[in-house]
């Protein structure tokens, strides 16, 4: 599985993590910003089981897989 790159940035008057164009909610302060992109990236690697999946792709195409639980990406924090 791929990178999840979390940033730290100035959002609605105060600090939030950001993954591509997704942003969390807005801490006070950076610190506070950081250590919640922390916790999220922590449970990104987290383990879990293998369960089926259904999504649509850009095109409209339905495709449906086995998600292997043990495919975890490598979360990096900035910022």
């Amino acid at each position: 599985m791929g990178k999840i790159i979390y940033t730290i940035v100035e959002h609605d008057s105060g600090w939030a993590y950001k993954v591509d164009d997704t942003y969390s909610e807005t801490f006070r302060t950076h610190d506070m910003a950081r250590a919640a992109a922390k916790v999220a990236a922590l449970e990104q690697i987290r383990p879990g089981d293998d369960v089926g999946i259904s999504y649509e792709d850009a095109n409209g195409a339905w495709h449906e897989e086995l998600a292997d639980g043990e495919d975890r990406p490598d979360p990096v924090v900035v910022g």
